[in-house]
């Protein structure tokens, strides 16, 4: 037989209740369960003798996911002058609020330090939007 083990958030959300209600039966004992250090677990047979649903009925669904890629990128150019690294920051931030929103967010953030004359550029979104946002921030840095 399988011995599965809930948790006293579990089983609140498997029976709508509040955490605290769980707890209180728990120590009222009408739901029988284990203490293991500071927590309580709950046998299935145990949470079905408390609902009187079978135990197949109280198993936990698989969770689905999706693959999801990101891209981070780093670009640093020297010899920018302040005025071209603040066309360059707002440019590309206003891309990046262009993009669709379909997609993972894309996220833009610029650091100039003026003692060097160095423009930092961070790019944080999906392989395709931060491609095209590549090529935005050499065509940028292009122009004079």
């Amino acid at each position: 037989m399988d011995y599965q083990l809930f948790t006293v958030e579990q089983v609140a959300e498997r029976l709508g209740m509040h955490v605290k209600t769980v707890r209180n039966y728990v120590r009222e004992g009408r739901l029988k369960a284990v203490r293991i250090g500071k927590s309580y677990r709950i046998a299935a047979a145990d949470l079905a003798v408390l609902t009187g649903q079978p135990i197949a009925a109280l198993t936990t669904k698989p969770v689905e996911r999706a693959r999801q890629v990101e891209a981070y990128c780093v670009v640093e150019a020297s010899a920018v002058s302040p005025i071209v690294s603040q066309r360059v920051a707002n440019s590309l931030v206003g891309a990046a609020r262009g993009h669709e929103q379909g997609e993972l967010p894309l996220r833009v953030q610029t650091i100039y330090d003026p003692s060097r004359a160095q423009l930092k550029i961070i790019l944080i979104g999906s392989v395709e939007t931060t491609a095209i946002m590549m090529r935005v921030v050499q065509a940028l840095m292009e122009e004079k």
